[in-house]
């Protein structure tokens, strides 16, 4: 049975790469979620005037690899202590954050944030979201796999 993880942790480029070639990752798709407009455009959400965040959606298979992996993938992807930003990308669109599609991963999600933010890892707080996923939307095709088209 396929499952999928919806994770916001900077620009989607980078972070799709990074769960793209694991073990048991069947599929990853970029798109915009957390916001209030419907079928947003890259430009759309750039704006930043959308309340959306750039996204990866992972297909995933787990008996192969979990969801609490993929949270550990995601934690260490990006730095979930700054507000809005990652790198020189500044913007809510930016923003460090797990939408969850069920109790489970939302379970999954709020102990795995307490377990980093206890680690001693980080100098300052943790500020991911934890939030229900609403919609995911589907960036444009040119986004998808931006990485792997550019080798």
């Amino acid at each position: 049975m396929i499952e999928h993880a919806i994770f916001a942790a900077g620009c989607f480029w980078g972070v799709e790469e990074e769960f793209r070639k694991l073990p048991g990752v069947n599929a990853t798709a970029v798109g915009y979620t957390g916001g209030t407009v419907a079928n947003p455009t890259y430009r759309n959400v750039c704006s930043g005037r959308t309340g959306h965040a750039e996204a990866v959606k992972i297909s995933f298979t787990p008996e192969q690899i979990g969801y609490r992996q993929l949270l550990e993938i995601f934690w260490q992807c990006h730095d979930p202590t700054t507000l809005n930003r990652q790198g020189p990308d500044v913007g809510s669109q930016y923003r460090s954050a797990i939408f969850y599609a069920n109790e489970s991963q939302q379970q999954a999600a709020e102990e795995s944030l307490i377990q980093q933010q206890t680690s001693g890892r980080y100098r300052q707080p943790i500020v991911t979201e934890i939030t229900p996923l609403t919609a995911f939307w589907l960036a444009e095709p040119e986004h998808q796999q931006y990485l792997a088209k550019r080798r």
